[in-house]
C-alpha cells in the first residue's frame, strides 16, 4: 500500500471518529434533557462546533458522500448516528437513554428529529437522498418516526475506507478488466471521442450515453475500459440478459447502479451482444432502465439499436484492420518468423481476429512449438498445410481454433478429410477447383497489394456454385477445397436458417456471415435453390420481403472476404442476377462409365480385405458416386459380420438394397457374372 493511501486512510478514520463524537454528545445532551418535543430541542450549535472535521484533500468518505447526494448537515448526522450503531458499543445505550425507553436502543426517525442539529421534516421523504438511494434502511410496521433505523451495509463499509462491489449487483455486474495495452490506432480513435463526449455533458450536467455497436465484443469493451482509465473512472459491465423484468426489481436495480456508480466514481457498461430484441419484455425493461440511468453509460450492441429514445453517440467498433493486425502479429512474433512477410501475409489475409484472439493465437502456438522443441522455419518458406508443425503451421491451426467458437453454435463443421486424388471428374471441372484456391490463395496480393480493393470492396467476394444431380461430388469437392487451403468448412442447415417470419432468415444468415468472417471459413450452402431462388413478382407483402431475403443474400454473399460454396441439383432454379454474381459456376456431370470405375477403384480404404472385385464389371451400375459409396459402404458390413473379405456377391446384396432405395430397377445387364 502507497503512503499515500496509508495517509488518506488515517486521515478518513480521523474524520470519522469526529463525527462519531460530535453525534455522541448530541445524545449526551439529550439523555440530560429528555422530553417528547421533535424539532426544536436539539443541542446546541456551539457546543458541537468545536467537533467538526477539517477538511481534508483528497476528502474523506463522509465527505465524499455529502456531495455526491447532497446532505444537510442534519441528513449527515442522520447517517452519523446509524453508522454509530455499528461502530461504537455506546450508541445503542446512549439511544436508549436519550428516548427515555431502554427497548428502543436503536435510532429512530424521532430520536434524531430531537437530538441533532438542523432538524427537518423532508430529509424523513422517500424521495430525501437518505431513502432514496437506500443510504439507511427504514422499514418496519410502526410509525414512520418510530421505525429503528439501520445503515446500509455497503455505506457503512465505505464510510470507514473499504471499497467492494455492492453484494446485490454481484452475480449482475461484474468489473471490468483493467486495459494492458494500447489500442490499435482505429480504436484508439473511437476512445478519444467517448472521452471528448464525456468531458463536456450536455446541458452542464448529463452524460451523453455511447451506443457501440459491432460484431467484436473485445474491441468494445476495450475502447470503454481504456476512456474511463484515461478519465480516472472505474468500468463495471452489466449483462442486459440479467436485467428483471419485474417493475419493483428493475427499480431497486436502477438506483444500486446509480449508487454504485457515485460510490466508485465509475461508469457503466449494458453488454447486448447477446440478445437480438426478440423479447419485448425484456427490450421495453432495456428501453425503461437506460432512459434512466443518470451516470456514463456504455451500451455495447452487435447492431444498433434504434428503439432508444433517449438521444445517444452511435459509434461503430469494426475488427483492427488488416494493416493494424499485420503491426500486431508483427510485434508479437518471433524474429524467426517476424522476418518473413510471407507469413503474416497469410495469417492476416486469411483470419479477421480481435486483439485478444490474437494474442490467445501466438501464446498457444509458442507453448506448443517450444514443447516439440523444434527449429524454426527457413526464413523464405512460408506454412504449407500438411507441412511439419514448425511455428507458422501451429500458428494457422491456432488461428483456426480462435475463429471456431462462434460458428460452431450456427452450422454444423466437416473435417476435410479429402484430397484432389479422391476427386473423380473431367479435366476442365477439376481446372475450375483449382482456379477457385487460386483465387482463395492470392486474394490479398490481388486485392490490397495491386490495389483492386481501393475500386471498392462490391465483387470481391469469392463465391461458386456446384451444379449437378446428386451424389456426383458436389460436397466433397467442397471438402477436397477446404483440405487444400488448410480452412474450415461449414454446412449451413438451411432448415434452421429460414425462417417464415419476417426477417428472421436475413437475421440468422447475417449471424453466420458475421461468425464466418474471422477465420475466412468455407462455407457450404446445400441445396441452395431452397434459399436462394427466383424473385417472385410482388403481388402481396409476403413476396416482397422474400425479394428482399435474396437482395440481402446477394450483398452478403458479394461483401464475404471468404468463400462461399452453393450446391444445387436445379440449376435452372436460381434467380438469374443471383447467378451473374457468382464468380465460379462448376457443373457436375453424371460419371461415365471410366469414371465410375475409377471411383470403384478407390471407395475401399486399403485397411478393408477385398476378394477378386472387378472395377470394370462394377462400373456397369448406374449410379453416381454417392452412391457407389453406400453400396460399398453396405457391402463391408455384409462381409464383416460374415466373417469374410468382401466379394462381388456382398456388393450384388448391397446394390439391390440401394437400388431398392431408389425405387430403380436392378437388370441382369448391369449385374452380369458378378456371382
Amino acid at each position: 500500500m502507497s503512503d499515500v493511501a496509508e495517509g488518506w486512510i488515517e486521515s478518513n478514520q480521523r474524520q470519522l471518529v469526529a463525527a462519531l463524537a460530535r453525534v455522541r454528545r448530541a445524545l449526551e445532551q439529550r439523555s440530560r434533557q429528555p422530553g417528547d418535543g421533535l424539532a426544536g430541542s436539539a443541542a446546541d450549535p456551539a457546543s458541537s462546533s468545536d467537533l467538526e472535521p477539517e477538511p481534508t484533500d483528497p476528502p474523506s468518505a463522509l465527505s465524499r458522500l455529502c456531495a455526491t447526494f447532497g446532505f444537510s448537515p442534519f441528513e449527515r448526522d442522520v447517517l452519523v448516528l446509524c453508522a454509530g450503531m455499528e461502530l461504537d458499543a455506546s450508541f445503542g445505550s446512549l439511544c436508549a437513554s436519550a428516548q427515555g425507553d431502554p427497548s428502543r436502543s436503536y435510532p429512530t426517525f424521532s430520536l434524531a428529529l430531537a437530538a441533532l442539529e438542523g432538524a427537518h421534516w423532508s430529509a424523513l421523504t422517500p424521495a430525501a437522498p437518505l431513502r432514496r438511494w437506500r443510504l439507511i434502511d427504514a422499514a418496519g410496521d410502526q410509525p414512520l418516526t418510530q421505525r429503528p433505523l439501520r445503515i446500509d451495509e455497503r455505506i457503512l463499509h465505505f464510510l470507514a475506507g473499504v471499497q467492494h462491489l455492492d453484494e446485490r449487483l454481484c452475480g449482475l455486474v461484474e468489473p471490468a478488466s483493467a486495459p494492458e495495452d494500447d489500442l490499435v490506432p482505429s480504436h484508439q480513435a473511437i476512445a478519444e471521442e467517448l472521452i471528448q463526449a464525456w468531458s463536456h455533458p450536455l446541458g452542464g450536467t448529463a452524460r451523453t450515453p455511447i451506443q457501440l455497436h459491432g460484431e467484436d465484443t473485445a474491441a468494445k469493451r476495450a475502447v470503454a475500459a481504456h476512456a474511463c482509465k484515461a478519465l480516472g473512472w472505474n468500468l463495471n459491465i452489466l449483462q442486459a440478459a440479467a436485467v428483471p423484468l419485474p417493475p419493483a426489481e428493475l427499480d431497486a436495480l436502477l438506483r444500486l447502479l446509480v449508487r454504485e456508480s457515485a460510490l466508485t466514481g465509475g461508469a457503466l457498461l449494458i453488454d447486448c451482444d447477446e440478445t437480438d430484441g426478440s423479447d419485448p419484455s425484456r427490450a421495453a425493461s432495456m428501453s425503461w432502465l437506460v432512459e434512466r440511468l443518470s451516470l456514463p453509460l456504455v451500451i455495447t450492441t452487435r447492431h444498433r439499436l434504434r428503439n432508444l429514445q433517449r438521444a445517444a453517440l452511435c459509434l461503430e467498433v469494426r475488427k483492427p484492420t488488416a494493416a493494424e493486425q499485420r503491426l500486431l502479429w508483427k510485434r508479437l512474433l518471433s524474429a524467426e518468423l517476424a522476418r518473413d512477410n510471407a507469413d503474416l501475409d497469410a495469417l492476416g489475409s486469411q483470419f479477421s481476429l480481435s486483439t485478444p484472439s490474437i494474442r490467445a493465437a501466438c501464446a498457444e502456438a509458442f507453448g506448443r512449438y517450444h514443447m516439440t522443441q523444434r527449429p524454426p522455419p527457413p526464413a523464405d518458406q512460408r506454412p504449407q498445410p500438411g507441412a511439419a508443425p514448425g511455428l507458422g503451421a501451429l500458428l494457422w491451426e491456432a488461428c483456426r481454433k480462435q475463429a471456431r467458437p462462434r460458428l460452431d453454435d450456427l452450422a454444423q463443421r466437416i473435417d476435410p478429410l479429402v484430397g484432389w486424388n479422391d476427386l473423380v471428374l473431367p479435366d476442365a471441372q477439376l481446372e475450375i477447383l483449382r482456379e477457385i484456391a487460386t483465387h482463395v490463395r492470392s486474394r490479398s496480393k490481388v486485392y490490397e497489394s495491386w490495389g483492386f480493393l481501393s475500386r471498392g470492396a462490391r465483387g470481391l467476394g469469392i463465391s461458386a456454385l456446384f451444379g449437378g444431380p446428386s451424389g456426383t461430388g458436389k460436397t466433397m469437392a467442397a471438402e477436397v477445397l477446404a483440405h487444400e487451403l488448410h480452412l474450415d468448412l461449414y454446412r449451413i442447415d438451411l432448415s434452421q436458417v429460414v425462417s417464415k417470419y419476417i426477417g428472421e432468415t436475413e437475421k440468422n444468415l447475417s449471424r453466420v456471415f458475421d461468425a464466418a468472417e474471422e477465420g475466412g471459413a468455407v462455407l457450404l450452402f446445400d441445396e441452395a435453390d431452397a434459399l436462394f431462388g427466383r424473385r417472385t413478382e410482388v403481388k402481396d407483402s409476403h413476396d416482397r420481403y422474400a425479394n428482399i431475403e435474396v437482395s440481402f443474400l446477394l450483398q452478403r454473399m458479394e461483401a464475404y472476404r471468404g468463400l462461399a460454396i452453393l450446391t444445387t441439383n436445379m440449376k435452372s432454379a436460381l434467380d438469374t442476377a443471383f447467378m451473374r454474381r457468382i464468380r465460379f459456376i462448376v457443373q457436375f456431370p453424371f460419371p461415365d462409365v471410366a469414371q465410375r470405375a475409377q471411383i470403384w477403384r478407390g471407395v475401399f480404404p486399403a485397411q478393408t480385405p477385398t476378394e477378386d472385385l472387378d472395377p470394370t464389371r462394377l462400373a456397369r451400375l448406374a449410379v453416381a458416386g454417392g452412391n457407389i459409396r453406400n453400396i460399398a459402404l453396405n457391402a463391408a458390413f455384409l462381409a464383416a459380420d460374415a466373417g469374410q473379405p468382401v466379394r462381388m456377391t456382398h456388393l450384388l446384396k448391397a446394390a439391390r438394397s440401394e437400388y431398392a432405395k431408389l425405387e430403380k430397377p436392378l437388370n441382369e445387364v448391369e449385374t452380369q457374372g458378378w456371382s
